[in-house]
């Protein structure tokens, strides 16, 4: 049986052991928070924010600040919350205070990966920032970046896209080399390869007759007479052109004489102050264009002149007679040539004609 103090040097040695334990534990609690940026004996910051998806975010994951670890993630919940449906995911974090100066209440957080698959971090960046600093239980707005996940959601529209060009590439391809089409009979068939180089031979042909001046086109490259011709005609043009801007001629003075144009806007004034009187049914245009009843007149006087203009065509009436019977035309024909007669009579003896003889018992 152990003496008592075998006994008290065994509680003293399990004490020790104890005491060093807990020591050692502190002591990597310690470092283990100063690894994270954070004293164990400092005041933390709680920070929330709502993401659309975690994307693999876990408790415990690293807050950075522009790639500088602050703090890390303390919870990923689920919010039921019918406000925030678009933005489910809720993460609430623990910040290091030392960092709040740098700390806005319009900083962003997102979500970012360590590497390309690496783990999810948050990251808050504070770039752009301007607002106060950020307080204890203040919401961070988020700032949503596309993830592998979507990169690849993405892309996979864009590959069956490309399957479907390469497979119509493919179809185009057996087509060629089958020699359908205009391009597998260009390949394959050699009567259209005939075709295409007597085709280029006419055209080395007729760029060879140009070259030396035949036909038209030859003649307008070489022709050094018809060059003479083009250039006075442009000296012309020139001429005129400077005429023009000078205003000489009609048309130098349309363009730059003032009179004329005033002249002519005073007639378009007058004029809109005529059509405007018309509309407003003053004088005759007016009462023509607006006043029934001297329209109706103005109808029955043509409807009276078109009946009296068929009487004539008839040959009613003293104009009508006049106008159809030839009888009356040879009659009234006749005296004035038998008045002719005797003026011409008269002028040749008047005494025969004019004396007048008087006679008393």
């Amino acid at each position: 049986m152990p003496s008592q103090q075998e006994v008290k040097w065994s509680q003293l040695k399990v004490g020790l052991i104890v005491l060093v334990s807990v020591t050692l534990l502190c002591t990597l609690l310690f470092l283990m928070t100063s690894a994270s940026g954070m004293s164990p004996f400092s005041k933390k910051l709680m920070v929330k924010t709502f993401f659309q998806n975690s994307g693999g975010l876990k408790v415990g994951a690293p807050v950075s600040l522009e790639g500088v670890t602050i703090g890390e993630v303390k919870k990923v919940l689920i919010s039921t919350d019918p406000a925030r449906k678009l933005t489910p995911v809720f993460v609430l974090m623990r910040l290091d205070p030392k960092f709040i100066g740098s700390l806005r209440k319009d900083s962003r957080a997102s979500l970012s990966t360590v590497g390309v698959l690496g783990d999810t971090v948050v990251d808050i960046n504070s770039q752009s920032a301007n607002g106060p600093e950020l307080q204890d239980g203040d919401e961070l707005k988020t700032l949503e970046t596309p993830n592998l996940m979507d990169v690849v959601k993405a892309s996979q529209g864009t590959i069956e896209s490309v399957n479907v060009i390469l497979a119509k590439l493919d179809h185009i391809v057996d087509t060629i080399q089958s020699g359908q089409g205009s391009v597998g009979k260009l390949i394959k068939d050699p009567e259209l390869y005939d075709k295409a180089t007597q085709t280029i031979d006419e055209l080395h042909t007729l760029t060879a007759n140009i070259n030396h001046g035949k036909g038209s086109v030859g003649k307008l490259m070489h022709d050094d007479q018809l060059y003479d011709r083009l250039n006075d005609t442009a000296a012309k043009l020139d001429t005129i052109a400077t005429n023009l801007n000078a205003g000489k001629g009609s048309a130098g003075k349309l363009l730059n004489d003032d009179q004329l144009y005033n002249n002519l806007n005073s007639t378009l004034v007058h004029t809109n102050s005529l059509l405007a009187e018309a509309d407003a049914g003053k004088g005759g245009v007016g009462l023509l264009v607006k006043d029934p009843a001297f329209a109706r007149k103005l109808n029955d006087t043509v409807t009276n002149l078109d009946d009296l203009l068929k009487g004539v065509n008839q040959g009613h009436g003293t104009i009508g007679k006049l106008a159809t019977d030839d009888a009356a035309y040879t009659n009234l024909n006749k005296l004035l040539t038998s008045s002719t007669d005797l003026v011409g009579a008269i002028r040749q003896d008047p005494k025969k004609y004019l004396t007048i003889h008087l006679k008393i018992f």
